[in-house]
């Protein structure tokens, strides 16, 4: 038991050190080392080890970390990046990673695992912050954000229609063009994006779509099939879709008409939860209260996966013992981690913090947008949740991919969606100078980066196809 409790002493240092992210110089450790480790190697050997070995279910930006402190990122040779990903919304409390960290292994030392066939007392603050924090009556765990999904399904179901089981019938859940809820099979078969669903099916039925901060068609589905209709799912801000804003006053519409035909209204605040946006929660900023909310992501602090389900308890407890369950969900490293995420997001007040330097980053992308107004379609956000969208004929032959390529030539990490928008979502400790690094660097790419690649690429078909949905949505015109 003492060489247990020493081990862990020792993990815990080392994982503090190396791990802290705070202002300052860079990282020591990465002089020559005689007989290097895979740790030490070289960013190009360990990304063709990656490339040989792992699945290759994504397209990195191609650089490898080595060691993070504040907003920065070292690779192995120590060349420093600043980050502006912050892992899609994952790590927005990395001003006290340390902390994080800490709380969790000290927890882990005392107790490893609980299953929900017992009850521990770390579980309780964590309910009450996460309860507190929301302002809603009931929460449900899971150990990742696929669960959280595979939740807000059940509750559809059991909350609109208790007696399908039965009837062996089928609710229909409502969601949007352009929406990303995950990866699951229920969640991609209302995918407008066909690399997600090509070759993977069968796909579930009962999906219906309409498109993101159109009122008048949610009217319209909702009053023809709303007494078949179990919720609507939707994203306040759309992320992966190119940080999307619906209208204004389009989410207490949203809440009326759920109201009014007693449709479940389901918020995924996966990415946009948690201060990302200037407040606790995008539905915040138009006082709305959805019926479910979804925390992921940010929850986990940046250290482990932590997903939770929000609701009342109409709707929570529609769910009974032996209807739904997560092995890891509640258990008490993760119940720490979270409690630990909630507190530093409210003691260093970074909802406020993100909204303040929110505005100013978009005030300098827009002066760059001034300067290259042909180039830079739009440039939009809310708190440090952005995007800058590129007018795709100007750009030719070159993608947001090739420009992100440029931005990390410059010391600038962040990544593409689709194939003309960038996302900038810095972390939520990202200093105003970093800030102001960033949308410099941007324009460098712009005025230097930007001409050579379009001279060196050839121009590239237009293809109207791309963008048409395979899916296509009887209630949509063409494409999504």
């Amino acid at each position: 038991m003492a060489t247990s409790k020493r081990s862990l002493q020792r993990l815990l240092s080392r994982v503090c050190r190396e791990t802290r992210r705070t202002y300052g110089a860079p990282p020591q450790g990465h002089g020559h080392n005689p007989s290097p480790s895979p740790s030490s190697s070289s960013s190009q050997q360990l990304i063709n080890l990656e490339y040989e070995y792992s699945a290759h279910n994504y397209h990195p930006v191609p650089i490898v970390f080595s060691q993070a402190k504040g907003s920065s990122i070292w690779d192995p040779e120590g060349n420093k990046y600043l980050d502006f990903l912050s892992a899609y919304s994952a790590v927005n409390q990395v001003i006290d990673l340390k902390n994080i960290i800490h709380v969790s292994l000290l927890t882990f030392s005392i107790i490893r695992l609980w299953l929900g066939s017992f009850m521990l007392v770390k579980f309780i603050p964590f309910l009450e912050g996460c309860i507190n924090s929301c302002n809603y009556l009931a929460l449900l765990t899971q150990r990742f954000k696929a669960k959280g999904t595979l939740t807000y399904f059940k509750n559809f179901s059991f909350h609109k229609c208790p007696f399908l089981k039965v009837c062996n019938m089928q609710a229909l859940i409502i969601s949007c063009c352009g929406c990303f809820h995950g990866r699951t099979l229920a969640v991609i078969s209302m995918s407008c994006d066909n690399e997600a669903t090509r070759g993977f099916g069968p796909l579930l039925s009962g999906h219906l779509k309409v498109d993101f901060g159109d009122v008048v068609s949610l009217d319209k589905i909702f009053r023809e099939q709303g007494d078949k209709i179990a919720g609507f799912l939707f994203e306040p801000i759309q992320g992966e879709a190119g940080v999307i804003i619906p209208p204004d006053g389009y989410l207490k519409t949203v809440r009326d008409l759920c109201s009014k035909y007693n449709v479940l209204m389901i918020a995924d605040e996966i990415q946009t939860g948690l201060a990302r946006t200037g407040k606790m929660l995008a539905c915040d900023w138009e006082q709305v209260r959805p019926d479910v909310v979804i925390l992921g992501k940010a929850l986990g602090g940046g250290v482990i996966p932590v997903s939770a389900v929000l609701a009342d308890k109409d709707v929570m407890l529609c769910i009974r013992p032996g209807e739904h369950g997560s092995t890891f969900g509640g258990n008490p490293l993760a119940s720490e981690v979270a409690i630990a995420s909630l507190d530093v997001i409210k003691e260093e007040g970074l909802a406020e913090r993100s909204d303040r330097l929110g505005q100013e980053f978009r005030h300098q992308l827009l002066k760059v947008q001034q300067q290259f107004p042909d180039i830079i379609k739009e440039v939009r956000g809310r708190g440090l949740f952005n995007a800058v969208e590129f007018n795709s004929k100007t750009l030719s032959s070159v993608s947001a991919y090739d420009i992100c390529l440029k931005l990390k030539e410059r010391g600038v990490l962040a990544k593409p969606t689709h194939d003309t928008i960038v996302r900038l979502t810095p972390p939520l400790c990202m200093s105003l100078d970093e800030l102001q690094e960033g949308s410099k660097t941007l324009h460098e790419v712009l005025e230097l980066d930007l001409p050579k690649m379009q001279k060196a690429k050839p121009e590239k078909m237009s293809s109207i196809a791309s963008t048409t949905c395979d899916l296509l949505p009887t209630n949509l015109s063409n494409k999504c």
